[in-house]
């Protein structure tokens, strides 16, 4: 494995057009000829590298395209949601949150702070509890159950609040209201007097790559404007999903 991954970074790192020659990549990467032809047959046939019969040169494939690119569009994921979250603090006038799932927390790796004295300041890199939380809860709601009843033995639905979420019926229930709605509502359930609305944004493949949310005392979130501020995040939610080439099966 380490000696394939000798071959892509010379064919990377190579100026040479259209490509190199078995020779001059097993000389660049100190391997015998047998071995190097072997390992780029083999990332052929997976589609890493290839290989033109005409030239006898090989070249990067369209699968390492498409894993670089994979990385690209996570390293690029939140500068392209900043405009759209900027957009969002100022029509609400709440800060404005992005989060991904990473085992049974949510971890927050953006946020557009508001103007207000009083607001939700969240460290990037933070993590927190997915069954309290709008982002955890829009995040989770489209897993499959059997993914969702494991983060919830692995969690045990600790009781935050008074208003927490702690029985395994209740939480399915709420996850499928989300499905109908297309978004969370975090009403008090991690700290009291704080409300989070969120929605998911999704990846090429429609499947939810992170959260966008607004969180703000609840005195600033009463209930009657629950359903607009609601309709703005799934709103910026589409427009970030798009951005990033994403399909979102609301659209």
């Amino acid at each position: 494995m380490d000696r394939a991954f000798l071959l892509l970074n010379e064919l990377a790192a190579s100026d040479a057009d259209p490509g190199m020659s078995l020779a001059e990549l097993a000389e660049a990467s100190s391997l015998a000829n047998s071995t190097a032809h072997r390992l780029l047959v083999s990332m052929k046939h997976l589609g890493y590298v290839e290989y033109d019969e005409g030239s006898g040169l090989w070249s990067i494939g369209i699968k390492a395209f498409s894993v670089g690119n994979a990385y690209l569009r996570k390293r690029d994921f939140v500068a392209q949601a900043r405009p759209y979250m900027r957009e969002l603090v100022f029509e609400v006038g709440e800060t404005s949150n992005i989060a991904i799932l990473k085992g049974d927390r949510h971890v927050f790796v953006g946020q557009v702070e508001c103007k207000e004295v009083m607001r939700m300041v969240v460290q990037i890199g933070s993590e927190g509890h997915v069954h309290a939380a709008g982002v955890g809860k829009t995040l989770l709601s489209v897993l499959p159950e059997n993914e969702v009843l494991a983060i919830i033995e692995s969690t045990g639905l600790p009781k935050l609040s008074d208003k927490t979420i702690t029985t395994k019926q209740a939480f399915l229930k709420e996850l499928k209201k989300v499905r109908e709605c297309g978004y969370a509502l975090d009403d008090e359930e991690q700290t009291p007097g704080l409300r989070c609305i969120a929605s998911n944004i999704y990846d090429e493949y429609g499947e939810a790559v992170a959260a966008v949310s607004i969180s703000g005392p609840s005195v600033r979130i009463p209930d009657e404007r629950i359903a607009e501020i609601a309709e703005q995040v799934m709103k910026k939610a589409k427009a970030i999903t798009h951005a990033i080439g994403g399909v979102h099966p609301r659209s």
